[in-house]
């Protein structure tokens, strides 16, 4: 069975569940409940993971390990 977390209501989702939301505020599907309750952790150590992916990317690409750092927006400076 398949499981949702409803980041509205907090509450874990299970797939046969008829009052199951559809909408925006579910992330999964996760194989388990426990997985399930554990998404906004899992999303932001993911999310952490992607981070460091696009610093060693930028990185690699300009030669400049701190090029995420630098903004060449006049307006932001």
């Amino acid at each position: 069975m398949q499981y949702w977390f409803n980041t509205r209501t907090r509450q874990v989702e299970a797939a046969d569940d008829p009052e199951r939301a559809r909408s925006h505020d579910l992330l999964g599907p996760y194989e388990t409940e426990e997985e399930a309750s554990r998404a906004l952790e899992i999303a932001a150590e993911r999310t952490a993971r992607w981070d460091e992916e696009e610093d060693a990317e930028d990185a690699w690409r300009t030669g400049d390990p701190q090029a995420r750092d630098w903004d060449a927006n006049p307006l932001n400076g």
